[in-house]
């Protein structure tokens, strides 16, 4: 079976990772795999496809600042990258993001519903079926429901700063994205399959199957290698996040250390070099990285896992914290919760300080209920990226026959 994946990226960021592991699954089951990319490619078992280049990036950047028509760029690079799909000629076409300024969703649906192969279509934010943002709850709008208009969050990612096309672009995106015979809508979380089917794709088979991780590299390891190197002297609580937006909570964690413990440090992974310099004492800022090996040591040093984010979907921080063994607390933000249960984390409602700060000092005072056993047992039986991986090629056989 071939199977062609398209992704904003490969192995980078957490809708690029679950692109590059389900395509080491595929080719470790016998199968063939290649994932079609926009922007960035790193190590990975499958046979990449770039679409289009950085100056076509970079035109997709502007359209859509100036004019906001996200998605309708990049129209050449798109129709140069069909051509490469008709030469493959998978058996199955697997979407993730389809936003990140690199691909023309006309070209490419015209294509799909031309070809009437099977289609599957994993949603990581709400962006598809809205008429601008990735996450509506940001600003608590539910004109998607209906027809976008007057868009309240067109500073939102992926920000327009001049122009209002969001009526337009939810009319273009609903005439392109219905219709196709032979496409499953996969939603990693409840909470988004719920807001799925109140939308116009609710005509489609939506399936919940939840971000998985690969177990043998997030578990449990000694942490004392990585405080040495990054000068961890006390007990730590840890944030994670690959862009420290502001919807990721960092103005949280520095009114969290106002009142927090001065002997429980806080660690941020994933900063830029100027947001390390806005830190507060008691912070510890590490930019970001790569190494899974890092952050499984920085995860398992922990006492807990912070996730202060306001809009997300079903945050594959989390899931990496309870492998490593580590208690998750996090805002009850979108799917965010649906990770944890009442011995592996708490969730918090979002922006309240003091309840966060009570939900820590609970958590680690309390290692007979939130212990590593426990998050590991949650994270196995629930999380292995072996089993979730399994339910998509399940999905795929199912499709062709």
């Amino acid at each position: 079976m071939k199977v062609l994946q398209i992704n904003t990226s490969i192995n980078s960021s957490a809708p690029g990772r679950i692109a590059s592991e389900i395509g080491d699954f595929l080719i470790n089951m016998g199968h063939e795999s290649f994932v079609g990319y926009g922007r960035i490619c790193r190590k990975n078992e499958s046979s990449p496809i770039k679409i289009g280049n950085k100056k076509d990036l970079l035109f997709h950047l502007i359209t859509s600042r100036l004019l906001d028509i996200h998605g309708f760029s990049s129209k050449k690079a798109t129709e140069a990258f069909v051509d490469n799909v008709k030469e493959i000629n998978p058996d199955i076409i697997h979407l993730h993001n389809l936003h990140g300024y690199y691909i023309h969703i006309g070209v490419l649906f015209k294509y799909l519903k031309k070809a009437g192969k099977p289609v599957v279509w994993t949603f990581h934010d709400c962006w598809p079926f809205t008429g601008h943002c990735c996450y509506f709850d940001r600003v608590n709008c539910f004109k998607w429901q209906t027809e976008c208009f007057d868009c309240p969050n067109t500073y939102g990612y992926p920000r327009s700063w001049v122009v209002d096309y969001s009526r337009e672009n939810y009319r273009q995106k609903k005439v392109l994205f219905t219709g196709l015979e032979n496409l499953v809508i996969v939603s990693p979380s409840e909470w988004l399959a719920g807001h799925l089917r109140n939308s116009f794709l609710s005509g489609y088979e939506i399936r919940v199957i939840n971000n998985g991780i690969d177990l043998d590299k997030f578990r449990p390891v000694d942490s004392e290698a990585i405080r040495a190197m990054y000068n961890l002297n006390k007990k730590y609580i840890l944030g994670v996040a690959s862009i420290w937006t502001e919807r990721k909570g960092l103005e949280d964690f520095k009114r969290l250390r106002k009142i927090l413990d001065p002997e429980i440090e806080i660690v941020l992974v994933g900063l830029t070099r100027s947001q390390i310099k806005s830190l507060h004492v008691g912070m510890k800022g590490i930019s970001r990285t790569e190494s899974i090996d890092k952050l499984a040591a920085l995860y398992s040093g922990a006492k807990a896992f912070i996730n202060p984010t306001y809009i997300d979907n079903f945050p594959s921080v989390n899931i990496e914290a309870l492998a490593s063994g580590t208690p998750v607390i996090t805002y009850n933000t979108g799917g965010s919760t649906e990770a944890i249960d009442i011995k592996t984390g708490r969730g918090v409602e979002k922006g309240n300080i003091r309840e966060l700060h009570s939900s820590i000092m609970a958590v680690i005072n309390t290692n007979d209920l939130y212990n590593t056993a426990q998050c590991c047992e949650r994270a196995v039986r629930k999380f292995s990226a072996q089993e979730r991986f399994g339910e998509y090629l399940n999905l795929y056989q199912e499709l062709l026959t």
